[in-house]
């Protein structure tokens, strides 16, 4: 008497299930391994180490009377006195960079990537704007969220306003690539931007592929109204040249 009436399958029928979670296990190792190449840029409250407060419109000069950057429940607060940069002291080439922003009604900040310590970083290195066009209802498309300002203006107009946005910032040699909010907006040769750009006062800057390829990175508070630029989930990933 037969007791089973089972018949195990042959391992050659087994073997494209056993290739589909192999894959799948690479594809998690994978995505493990590069999450663990990131590095919070701001782990603890309180004022952020290795970082300084500068002017905005001049690094080597002091940021201004009351300008507060602190971080708390791991939100970066860039609040008090208007016109201030939080740089770091540290100086990077090639990065991926990656943050979410909220700015209020009248905000109006920017992102400092290869900056000298001294200058203005919009104009001296790159500066990623982040700012609501209510702050500045005749701004061009590249001094608003997503532009190199007044240098290269976003491929598409994504930002959320007063609501948190998330930012992935890469720079490898000469070419930048940004995406907000899920979506491509930046992917540059710097190489190929020959444009002269006119600084605030009608002076020359240099073109974009005249900016230095290594130099500090930061954060901007520039916002009317007394509202603060938030910042949260920062996180930086170094990369091979």
């Amino acid at each position: 008497m037969k007791l089973f009436n089972y018949r195990f399958p042959s391992i050659f029928t087994q073997i494209p299930i056993l290739l589909f979670v192999c894959s799948i296990l690479l594809i998690c190792r994978g995505f493990s391994a590069e999450e663990k190449g990131f590095q919070s840029l701001f782990p603890e409250n309180g004022i952020p180490k290795g970082w300084v407060v500068r002017a905005w419109s001049d690094l080597a000069k002091p940021g201004p009377e009351g300008a507060q950057w602190v971080v708390e429940n791991q939100i970066l607060n860039g609040g008090g006195a208007r016109g201030s940069w939080l740089i770091s002291e540290r100086e990077y080439s090639d990065f991926e960079l990656r943050f979410e922003f909220k700015l209020g009604a009248q905000g109006n900040s920017g992102c400092a990537l290869r900056s000298p310590s001294k200058g203005d970083p919009a104009f001296d290195g790159l500066e990623l704007q982040m700012a609501d066009l209510r702050y500045n209802t005749n701004a061009s498309a590249s001094e608003l969220t997503g532009g190199l300002y007044r240098a290269l203006a976003p491929k598409k107009q994504v930002y959320k306003p007063e609501a948190w946005n998330s930012y992935q910032i890469r720079l490898q040699g000469s070419q930048i690539r940004v995406i907000l909010n899920g979506t491509l907006i930046l992917d540059q040769d710097l190489n190929t931007e020959e444009a002269v750009i006119k600084r605030h006062d009608g002076r020359n800057a240099p073109p974009l592929k005249d900016r230095p390829r290594k130099g500090i990175i930061g954060f901007q508070n520039l916002s009317r109204g007394g509202s603060p630029v938030l910042i949260r989930k920062a996180e930086i990933k170094i990369l091979k040249p």
